[in-house]
């Protein structure tokens, strides 16, 4: 009995964490860190404050917390995407790196609603940066530009000096995290919705264009 008790308390803990976390996420990705107040959070995930220091100490550790149980699996999972989909190519080519990249961002594993809040989230990070900045910065974004960089350099020239390629490994992840990231921008001036074969044109432009920065078109055409 009271062993039921005792998980019947910590199910319902978890659950009222998992509420928290849901909409404070929902709250920080559409007013940013500062504008939301823990008061706005509670009231939202019916809670009090004490579930609020008793799950997560303060606000900066409750924004914190979201970006590491929300935002860091989201982007692993995309991440993971780009790996497995490169790994799959038999022979490596400048092409089959490139589309790997874009098709992992722009038709990869995110729904619409976690893309639209992960986007929210990092765009505030941009704009005014917290801690939540560098745990992106350490745990996503290195990783993931030092893997395209490692990739790129396989299937690169040798003679190509390190800082163009470092640039032209830029240049590729700019590129596909444009096109992602600015979606209603996109559509509102070409007249197309992000469906499944405009995602497709948006992957093969992405591609023909960065091979043709890398002067890698004659190499792929020729092969």
């Amino acid at each position: 009995m009271i062993h039921d008790q005792k998980t019947l308390k910590n199910r319902k803990n978890e659950m009222t964490r998992e509420r928290i976390l849901d909409e404070a996420e929902i709250l920080f990705a559409r007013k940013g860190y500062h504008a939301v107040s823990v008061r706005e959070i509670t009231h939202a995930a019916s809670c009090n404050l004490a579930a609020v220091n008793y799950h997560f100490g303060n606000k900066q550790k409750l924004y914190l917390e979201v970006f590491r149980s929300r935002w860091l699996p989201r982007a692993s999972r995309v991440h993971k995407c780009f790996r497995e989909s490169l790994a799959a190519n038999e022979t490596p080519s400048p092409n089959a790196v490139v589309q790997s990249l874009a098709q992992a961002f722009l038709e990869g594993p995110m729904t619409d609603q976690e893309r639209k809040r992960h986007h929210q989230l990092i765009s505030g990070e941009l704009s005014q940066p917290t801690e939540a900045f560098e745990l992106v910065a350490d745990q996503v974004l290195r990783p993931l530009f030092n893997n395209l960089l490692d990739d790129l350099r396989t299937v690169m020239p040798d003679e190509i000096e390190e800082e163009q390629l470092a640039l032209n490994a830029f240049s590729i992840l700019a590129m596909v995290l444009y096109f992602n990231l600015a979606r209603p921008f996109i559509s509102r001036f070409t007249g197309y919705t992000y469906d499944e074969t405009f995602k497709a044109r948006l992957v093969d432009h992405i591609v023909e264009f960065s091979l043709n920065g890398l002067g890698a078109n004659n190499k792929e055409n020729n092969k």
